[in-house]
């Protein structure tokens, strides 16, 4: 642990050296706002499930209010929901379960009760909010009751304070302590103890993890006997309460009473039950510390005691606020110069790109620690495209770390785990996509991975064995290799001999994902120095995409979609625009036994664009370069774009394949002004782990990333000018802006705004490409000039300069 905390010591170190290029008073933190994204998802709103709660960087505790109403995926709406319990963990902007993960052992305060007949019960005790009551900033939240009770927290990675300050100093003031209700009311057992004299509650409990079949056990440690420093506060009295086996509201009071113990169910008790506290307070205000560890009770008091040792609120929340800066500034720019929408937009999307995944170094209950544990990878599906690039560009060392739990799940599963959640394997959504995170280190910090301490020689086999291997149950880790090994596709109705199973549904976007997996395999191969037979099949096999598409099928006068194929080489035909927003009869296309049309959360017309490492095939099976135009201005117009899922992210990007970057940058401003904004809705759907965030923040800074590769599709940055640091490297690189227009910030740019890349200089020198850039250049300390005009014909002309080439790289036409 200590070497974990020198190592955050240096590399935070390292980008306050450089930050030095703008303002340094300049408070990144107060620019965010955590609000965005949590709208309620019901009833046709977005929602983005963002969790605005108190939490540092990658942070295992996450507290926060819990409402009583679903969806609620990350515990808290931004409505008038009732409040049924601050707690201590939660998921960030995921789908899964609708009712949440996590939220285990909420607190609630009490007042004006006497101690028997307290309303400890989830629905007795919930109480609204006031108007206007919830605040929140990078490491604290906080909320009022309409009674006048307010709520504050505050927190480390693994422990933090929360403070109730009631309206009325000379009433009575109690705390309950719930043991049995998470977000998904699926308490399988567990216990807890009281020590009044110590003035401590220890909890243990099982629950159901929110994206998968299994359940997992966490422990708690909750201390209210502050130092007179931090609260002037003393148990009077304490207690435990239970329901009655026949009544879940039948509830009894049992004061005196220091324990409870439940056995282990197979599946959730309504049972309801916790602890009651009550306090002296001249001040008005308790505190409590807790922890929470997944290894043991001990271990959760432990973890409170190391992280926060003295109670000191101000210094919690200051190291909080301190770390977020460092993370945001990574990023820097002149905030009083550009656009206020655009500055608070990058600066929210920053921070919520850093909340996950969930750091639980030290508190990985199934094997010996060799590397960092990461809880939260929900799902690699999501993260891939946009918030592994990312990090590899700012946060290297904590990419590193989350590099190195991959490949550990891999040492000790034989896989590379696709969707951890709660601790447990989930759910595979379609490829495994954390090969192209592996693949995607690989090519970029290959070099430097014994500094990173990243064992390449394991990350490699662990693509292997994943790209080789098929698992028994190919739903919840891996891939259902002997089919794709022995098709080059997923074939449709196809019972696999083998006796491996899985969901057998969604083949076409499994056929596309795979490909692009085998992809990631082919480049780590070539960054690690990898034999030329590895290289060359795994190279042939990432264009196994080619296999699935059927040039017969036609659809708003274009031909040829990918589709299903059966075994014997036939296609199954399914809709282009089945499972697209317009879709005329509503097909299920999500994980169900009843998506029958091949595609996941996506349409024909939607995938048949996947393939990021050879997109010249693409654009080749579509028809050539006028029909891909066409093409892909017919996807927009049609409606079949789905801003809130990840198949869509790179649509808006597509012209560039075809020397069009003019048009790119049309549709980019255009999706960006119409689905994101500051407000509670403000992006088009699910978070999804920061995967909308990422997505955003390189729509502003314009880049695209092409992930296992070393290349970013460079677009028109909706700032004059920002800085990109790298830790590693201690890099700062000046991207500056030209001529920018703010008459372009706009979905529809008026005609002759500047905005159209005109030329590209690096360090003085021309680049050979006004499409695309490479990781080195963007990590190397130079810079970039970026000069736009607003002359859309000279624009469509130059394409990606270099007469006529510079076009991104493509694996069939020779490139990567």
């Amino acid at each position: 642990m200590k070497g974990d905390h020198l190592r955050l010591g240096l590399y935070f170190g390292l980008i306050s050296l450089s930050s030095h290029v703008f303002s340094a008073t300049t408070n990144l933190t107060s620019l965010v706002n955590l609000f965005i994204s949590t709208a309620s998802g019901a009833n046709g709103g977005s929602g983005g499930n963002a969790f605005p709660g108190a939490a540092i960087p990658f942070a295992m505790a996450k507290v926060g209010i819990d409402v009583d109403t679903a969806p609620r995926q990350a515990g808290y709406i931004a409505d008038n929901s009732s409040i049924t319990g601050i707690s201590l963990m939660h998921d960030e902007g995921t789908g899964g379960n609708t009712n949440g993960g996590y939220g285990i052992f909420p607190l609630f305060p009490l007042t004006n009760c006497s101690f028997t007949s307290c309303p400890v019960g989830l629905d007795a005790r919930k109480a609204k909010r006031a108007a206007g009551a919830d605040v929140a900033s990078p490491g604290y939240f906080a909320t009022t009751f309409v009674n006048g009770l307010k709520l504050e927290a505050t927190s480390t990675r693994r422990a933090g304070l929360i403070r109730f300050t009631y309206p009325d100093i000379d009433t009575s003031k109690h705390v309950v302590v719930d043991l049995t209700h998470d977000l998904q009311r699926s308490f399988e057992g567990g216990g807890m103890n009281i020590d009044q004299t110590k003035g401590q509650v220890q909890l243990q409990g099982t629950f159901l993890q929110s994206y998968g079949t299994d359940n997992y056990t966490v422990f708690a440690c909750y201390d209210f006997a502050a130092p007179a420093s931090a609260s002037n506060q003393s148990i009077i009295k304490a207690g435990t309460f239970r329901s009655s086996p026949s009544s879940s509201t039948n509830i009894t009071v049992a004061p005196g009473s220091s324990s409870l113990t439940f056995p282990f169910t197979s599946s959730p008790t309504s049972v309801q039950a916790g602890a009651l506290l009550s306090f002296d307070s001249p001040a008005g205000t308790v505190l409590t510390r807790f922890g929470v560890s997944f290894m043991s009770p001990a271990q959760a008091c432990e973890n409170a005691e190391q992280e926060i040792p003295a109670w000191d609120w101000d210094a919690v929340q200051t190291a909080s606020r301190s770390a977020w800066e460092t993370i945001l500034e990574r990023i820097q720019m002149n905030v009083d110069q550009e656009d206020s929408t655009v500055v608070e937009l990058l600066y929210s999307s920053l921070y919520r790109t850093s909340l996950v995944p969930a750091n639980l170094t030290l508190e990985n209950p199934y094997w010996a620690p060799s590397a960092p544990f990461f809880d939260a990878l929900f799902c690699s599906w999501d993260t891939f495209r946009t918030v592994h690039p990312l990090l590899s560009l700012t946060s290297p060392y904590e990419w590193a770390d989350i590099v190195s739990s991959y490949i550990d799940g891999w040492r000790n599963t034989g896989y590379i785990p696709e969707c951890r959640a709660n601790t447990k394997a989930g759910y595979v959504q379609s490829g495994s996509d954390g090969m192209p995170i592996l693949g995607d280190f690989a090519v970029k910090y290959a070099d430097h991975a014994e500094d990173l301490r990243v064992n390449t020689d394991d990350l490699y086999q662990a693509l292997v064995d994943t790209a080789e291997n098929t698992p028994p149950d190919w739903y919840r880790v891996g891939r259902q290799n002997t089919a794709w090994k022995q098709f080059g596709y997923i074939p449709t109705a196809w019972v696999d001999p083998s006796g491996a199973t899985g969901l057998a549904t969604r083949e076409a976007s499994r056929s596309l994902e795979y490909a692009f997996n085998d992809f990631a395999v082919r480049q780590a191969g070539l960054a690690l120095g990898k034999g030329s037979e590895d290289i060359e099949k795994y190279g042939n096999r990432s264009l196994g995409f080619k296999l699935i598409w059927d040039p017969n099928v036609t659809s708003d006068g274009f031909t040829g979609f990918a589709q299903r194929r059966f075994a014997n080489g036939t296609f199954a035909f399914s809709p282009p625009d089945a499972c697209s927003p317009v879709d005329p009869t509503p097909h299920s296309c999500a994980r169900g036994t009843d998506n029958n049309v091949g595609f996941y959360e996506s349409s024909s017309w939607e995938m048949s664009f996947f393939a990021p490492h050879s997109m010249s095939s693409i654009v080749s099976l579509m028809g050539g370069p006028d029909t891909f135009i066409q093409r892909v201005d017919n996807y927009f117009s049609k409606g079949y774009f789905q801003a809130g899922n990840e198949p869509s992210f790179a649509i808006p990007w597509a012209y560039h394949y075809v020397g069009r970057p003019d048009l790119s940058a049309l549709r980019v401003r255009n999706v960006v002004y119409k689905n994101f904004g500051t407000g509670i809705g403000g992006i088009p759907g699910n978070d999804d782990s920061g995967a909308m965030a990422a997505l955003l923040t390189f729509h502003i800074i314009g880049l695209y990333p092409i992930p296992a590769t070393r290349q970013f599709l460079v677009g028109s940055p909706m700032v004059s000018s920002y800085v990109l640091h790298n830790g590693l490297f201690n890099t700062s690189t000046n991207i500056t802006v030209v001529g920018f227009d703010r008459t372009s910030l706009t979905s529809t740019p008026p005609t002759g705004s500047r905005l159209f890349i005109k030329s590209i200089a690096i360090d003085g020198a021309p680049s050979e490409s006004l499409c695309f850039i490479s990781f080195e250049t963007l990590t190397g300390g130079g810079h970039i000039t970026i000069e736009v005009d607003g002359d859309a014909s000279a624009a469509a002309q130059r394409g990606c300069g270099a007469d006529g080439g510079g076009l991104p790289d493509s694996l069939e036409s020779g490139g990567f």
